[in-house]
């Protein structure tokens, strides 16, 4: 872009507050949208500017960030009477972070260009810490272009940005991400819940595992956690249990059988109809501590 983007950000929760300090942090004028400005008073402190609906973000801005909790979130955020595309203006660049489903992305896209603004879908993965530190992984689709354009913006919260293809595939790839996390959890609690059955330090374990031939960011950055049971949610567990209903629901239209997704998002549902469904994806380990 010839000049500095004014950005707009809707859905300033555990990781799109992260995002939006690096954004004001790079002196970009920002304004944002929550659902409860109360959990956005930090940003508004740091500079941000409040807006009353997402349509109003769009009104003002040359790109909007959305990075809300469902499908039917991003839903309304878009096609509302007061969202984004009875209010943006043309020229406007929409790209939206959360984890959704390829179809809506495509719809998203096409509905974009017939009001002569752009779409891209971008789910990012890293969770709570990835987008503190600025180093997400960010899976896009859409137009080569219009990826260009605003890659610099990408860069200032993700370490690895990557244009996957068409409108869409940003979100396929969140998938198959998602899809080799679920089994990865699994692996990981039970390789705790063997080390203390077999009476060792499971920190000790960690410290040798992780570095070798089964490390992954899940045993690095959560292992940790279920020891300490800290459940504190970097990426909540209902949201997870989404993403996963989603991969499944796209597996099945291509005639695939995923049994070890299948697996973990049965016991991530278990565990959800138990009232755990507001904690971190490390949870997983309470069904192994029965």
């Amino acid at each position: 872009m010839n000049k500095k983007a004014h950005i707009g950000f809707v859905g300033t929760g555990v990781m799109g507050t992260s995002i939006v300090k690096h954004l004001l942090s790079s002196n970009y004028q920002v304004t944002i949208y929550t659902r409860t400005k109360e959990k956005a008073e930090d940003l508004l402190n740091m500079g941000a500017q409040w807006a009353l609906t997402p349509g109003e973000v769009a009104s003002e801005v040359d790109v909007v960030f959305t990075m809300v909790g469902y499908p039917s979130d991003v839903k309304e955020v878009y096609y509302s009477e007061q969202g984004i595309f009875l209010n943006g203006k043309k020229g406007l660049i929409v790209v939206d972070l959360t984890t959704s489903t390829p179809t809506l992305a495509i719809d998203i896209y096409n509905k974009a260009l017939t009001l002569g603004m752009n779409s891209l879908d971008a789910p990012v993965s890293g969770g709570d810490i990835g987008a503190r530190t600025g180093k997400l992984s960010i899976m896009v689709g859409g137009d080569k272009e219009v990826f260009d354009t605003i890659s610099p913006i990408f860069k200032l919260f993700g370490e690895h940005v990557i244009h996957q293809g068409d409108a869409g595939a940003g979100q396929h790839t969140k998938m198959a991400n998602q899809i080799a996390i679920a089994s990865t959890m699994i692996a990981t609690c039970e390789a705790i819940t063997y080390a203390k059955e077999a009476k060792l330090d499971p920190e000790l374990v960690l410290k040798s595992i992780t570095v070798g031939a089964a490390g992954s960011w899940s045993l690095l950055n959560l292992a940790p956690r279920m020891l300490q049971e800290d459940f504190k949610p970097g990426f909540y567990m209902k949201h997870f249990i989404k993403d996963m209903g989603i991969a499944l629901d796209e597996a099945q239209k291509m005639n695939l059988k995923l049994p070890g997704l299948d697996m973990a998002y049965s016991m991530y549902q278990n565990l959800a109809n138990e009232g755990f469904e507001n904690l971190g994806t490390q949870s997983l380990i309470k069904a192994y501590n029965k």
